[in-house]
């Protein structure tokens, strides 16, 4: 450990340890967090592998509701996407790992997404379309929240500004079942490929050079988190969840 971090430690523990209290008899009772031992786990972030799994699957979804595969292969394709909803469940608890809730929260949620599409297509479940199309439009208001405080990653935020509008028209299309609606459907979705695509190289680079090679636009704590030093990352760690009493 480099002295400037072990400075920035030492700062850190300055900061969020306080005085011990008195007691009676005029001594010092010991305060419980002057012993305490917070464990940070540095790990790979999960992000880039969540958002491959987001363009692959919407890839596929896209292409059989714009028609380039046969409606025979729903089935197949309701199999493919399945692997979505594993890989982004394991990015969810991952991304809770490290603290970041928004990412946690938004992989959970495309996780719930695909495993409730995948299950109803693969067992063509009686009134499914319609299920779906409620569940597609309650997804939109899931979206249109997050895209509300996920600003400052703005990766995340254009990914939810594209499918916001694609889940609605999701949901739309199966209440309705207008053909062309399912197609306006498959085409945003490939847009929400293509920038989930993009969000995940150039989130894998980041990762491997250390430093941002292609344009991810975070701004504000999103920001800070990429560039602060030690202390500054600690700071407020106490009131953070696993380490605060309650949720």
């Amino acid at each position: 450990m480099t002295a400037v971090a072990a400075e920035e430690q030492r700062v850190a523990r300055q900061e969020v340890t306080p005085d011990a209290g008195p007691v009676a008899g005029g001594g010092q009772e010991p305060d419980p967090r002057a012993m305490a031992r917070i464990h940070l786990r540095p790990i790979a972030s999960p992000l880039p592998l969540g958002f491959f799994a987001v363009a692959i699957a919407s890839a596929v979804t896209s292409s059989l509701q714009l028609g380039l595969i046969d409606g025979a292969g729903r089935q197949a394709v309701a199999l493919t996407v399945f692997s979505a909803f594993v890989l982004q469940l394991l990015v969810s608890i991952l991304a809770f790992g490290a603290r970041d809730v928004i990412a946690a929260t938004l992989m959970g949620g495309f996780a719930g997404a695909w495993l409730a599409n995948g299950l109803v297509s693969a067992t063509e479940a009686r009134g499914g379309a319609q299920v779906l199309g409620v569940m597609n439009l309650a997804f939109t208001v899931f979206a249109a929240l997050m895209a509300s405080v996920a600003r400052p990653k703005r990766a995340l935020w254009l990914l939810l500004m594209i499918a916001t509008p694609r889940y609605f028209v999701a949901g739309l299309h199966g209440l309705s079942g207008a053909a062309w609606l399912g197609h306006l459907a498959g085409a945003l979705g490939l847009l929400l490929a293509a920038v989930a695509m993009y969000a995940a190289y150039a989130l894998m680079l980041e990762e491997l050079r250390g430093r941002e090679v292609l344009p991810i636009g975070r701004s504000g704590p999103a920001h800070l988190a990429m560039h602060a030093g030690l202390s500054g990352q600690l700071r407020g760690l106490e009131t953070q969840a696993g380490v605060r009493r309650s949720l």
